[in-house]
């Protein structure tokens, strides 16, 4: 009796500490020769959604509203249509498998593990851990030479994810880096906010030495998103404060100043002179749109535009993108996908799977967005929250312009769209967890 007394005290376990790990094993180098298949963190994210549903079948309640149901479950309806015409049935089982984890069950899983306000910042925090921890790796590969190459020189910022994946390390700083600033422009304590302040300014620095352009513009969009969605006043104050910043940064980095104007000049002239990755892009693009015209309705098939690009593609298509570096050996990375999501879908599931998953993100940032306004006049301490879910979720369909689905970083697309849908959607908890 002495001791189940202390035992009925201690402290329980927040429910969303796999999910946690799910986050920290993305810390993990990538091995060697990796193709972007399924790694440890995909496996794990397997046992969390196992794991949620034992709870729900212990707990023998009713888990989700039917918003939040048909909002998750619209994918499910493109995705399988688009399954039953792969390539083949392999293809098309593993398509379908990959689709419903990142926009269907991780999320739900993450939806139903996450009680309350505390949870949800131990996952931003988790995101902020991450991202300093692969950003402080980038920044020693661009300060010692031992990045992926770029124009000739070992100095681009790719983490423990490798030359394979040079998207994968601005992915996860672009995340803790949004998460950081809904921190700080929460109604938390002074040196919560503080700390989370410094961790974003932090975070500046491995998001340039990137030089993923994709990324810059995304977070840029969402960070003053974040910024206007905070109040006006605030949002004039921190636009000041990043524009010196932004003049102390460049200035700081000395002999790679040249490089990074260069890199955001490109944006500007993705039109007029492309250079042959943007040329690449807009050929695939091209091929994506052209899959989708003959077949307007399902696309395809799920899987398809690898087998069906040349076909389609024009002789501007290069044979592969060159990665080298990091670590690795030269390799000449396959092109096999458009690098937009929007038009991956488009091409391999046509208009119906594109109306499934669009239709239902612009649900969520919609009924995102509404919670937030209905919540400010109140003065809920959950403003952070709020722009944290609101900011991942514009930074995420940004992104999706660029680039697609693929990768070791894939999986926190999925923890993404759960803390999103968590804002969002009502779900069955009681009224003062959330």
């Amino acid at each position: 009796m002495a001791l189940a007394l202390p035992l009925r005290h201690a402290p329980r376990f927040s429910p969303v500490l796999p999910v946690a790990a799910v986050i920290a094993l993305l810390a993990l180098p990538a091995a060697p020769g990796d193709d972007g298949g399924a790694g440890p963190a995909d496996a794990l994210s397997a046992l969390v959604v196992a794991y949620c549903a034992v709870r729900l079948l212990r707990a023998r309640s009713r888990p989700l509203s039917r918003t939040a149901a048909v909002l998750l479950g619209l994918p499910v309806f493109g995705v399988s249509l688009a399954a039953l015409h792969a390539v083949s049935p392999g293809a098309g089982i593993a398509g379908l498998g990959r689709y419903l984890q990142i926009f269907v069950l991780v999320p739900a899983a993450v939806l139903l593990l996450v009680r309350e306000r505390r949870d949800f910042r131990l996952l931003a925090w988790s995101f902020v851990a991450l991202g300093l921890f692969q950003g402080a790796v980038g920044v020693h590969q661009y300060l010692t030479g031992t990045g992926a190459s770029y124009q000739g020189e070992d100095i681009r910022a790719v983490g423990t994810f490798g030359p394979s994946d040079v998207m994968g390390m601005a992915t996860v700083v672009s995340f803790g880096l949004v998460c950081a600033t809904g921190l700080a422009l929460g109604r938390g304590p002074a040196h919560t906010r503080l700390t989370a302040a410094a961790c974003a300014l932090v975070l500046c620095a491995p998001l340039a030495v990137s030089f993923s352009r994709g990324a810059w513009i995304a977070t840029a969009v969402t960070l003053t998103a974040q910024l206007v969605l905070s109040g006006p006043r605030r949002a004039l104050k921190a636009g000041a404060a990043a524009v010196a910043l932004c003049v102390v940064l460049v200035g700081g980095f000395g002999a790679g100043t040249a490089m990074l104007q260069e890199r955001i000049d490109s944006i500007t002239r993705v039109t007029d002179a492309p250079d042959q990755s943007v040329t690449d892009r807009y050929t695939m693009w091209a091929a994506a749109l052209d899959m989708w015209r003959e077949h307007p309705l399902t696309g395809v098939g799920l899987k398809g535009f690898p087998e069906y690009r040349d076909g389609h593609a024009s002789l501007a298509l290069s044979s592969g993108s060159d990665t080298e570096g990091a670590g690795a050996a030269f390799r000449k990375e396959p092109l096999l996908s458009p690098h937009n999501m929007y038009l991956l879908v488009l091409g391999e599931q046509g208009l119906i799977g594109l109306l499934c998953l669009a239709g239902g993100w612009l649900a969520l940032l919609v009924r995102a967005l509404h919670r937030l306004y209905r919540s400010r006049p109140r003065g809920e301490r959950g403003l952070d929250c709020a722009l944290i879910a609101c900011g991942l979720l514009v930074w995420q369909l940004i992104d999706f312009a660029y680039a697609d689905i693929g990768g070791p970083s894939t999986v926190l697309t999925a923890v993404c769209f759960g803390l999103t849908a968590w804002w969002a959607l009502p779900a069955t908890t009681a009224p003062g967890e959330r």
